[in-house]
Order: C-alpha cells, then structure tokens, then sequence
C-alpha cells in the first residue's frame, strides 16, 4: 500500500462563520466552497482553498462545525471548545486495499469505507494509532475535486 498526497487538514470550528472570517481574512483563502452537510455525522463542512503558488500549489482546509450535540465533532469541541486541528487526509489508490492493510499492522480503522464530503469513499483511523492524529484515508479522485 503506498500513501498519496496530503488531500485536506479536518478543522473542527465551533462557529463557521467566524471560522470562515478567519480563514479568508487572516489567512487569505482565496475560495470558499459552497456548503456540504453530512447528516449521518451531524455536520456543516465547508472547503477553504489556500493561495496557490510555490512547490505545494495551495491546498484545502475542511472546516466542520457539529449541528447538533451528538455529532461526530461534538466530542472533540467538547474538550477542545475554541476547535482546532480534527484530523489529517491522505490519498490513497484503492481504499479497500489500504482499509486491509491498516487492519493487518493492528490500526483501529474505525468504520467501513463510506462516501465522504465529496461523494470519494473514506474511512478514519483511530487517532492513537496513528502519533496521535486522527487520520482520514480517502481513495484518490478520479477525477479533478470541486
């Protein structure tokens, strides 16, 4: 299994809209994607794109805010109530192939693979396996991400 490009850094904001001030503002996104809810996690995400430019050619900043107490972010505003870095998002060519070879070195991969954001299938890996960060495993798109 080879490990792709960092896809996305997961940020849990308890207020999207002072989130989304800072992001532009501050940090100078130069996009704001349209919103993205997830009913089954209970979440409003909403993409950032950094500038362009350079080796890294920008990336994307995933925002999340919970709509509801039991959503999947919930806890982790709970201990973190100013938000913070979620998790990190790396691509990979085949997702079941990755979700067995997480399982085989002994990592929690927490659930099947399930569309994620963007309809590409996705699954977590439990933070405490991974040094601490929880990590997203998204199967590469096959074609270019909004």
């Amino acid at each position: 299994m080879q490990l792709g490009r960092l896809n996305h850094v997961g940020i849990a904001v308890p207020d999207m809209e002072a989130a989304l001030a800072h992001w532009t503002g501050v940090m100078g996104a130069i996009h704001v994607h349209e919103p993205i809810v997830i009913e089954r996690a209970g979440i409003l995400i909403r993409f950032v794109d950094t500038p362009a430019g350079g080796a890294m050619n920008g990336t994307q900043v995933e925002l999340i805010q919970p709509l509801r107490a039991d959503s999947t972010v919930s806890p982790f505003l709970a201990e973190n109530p100013g938000g913070g870095q979620h998790h990190l998002c790396f691509e990979v060519p085949d997702i079941h192939e990755a979700k067995a070879w997480f399982e085989a070195q002994g990592k929690r991969v927490l659930g099947e693979p399930r569309p994620g954001a963007h309809g590409h299938p996705i699954f977590f890996v439990h933070g405490d396996d991974m040094g601490g960060i929880l990590t997203e495993i998204l199967e590469t798109p096959k074609e270019p991400q909004p």
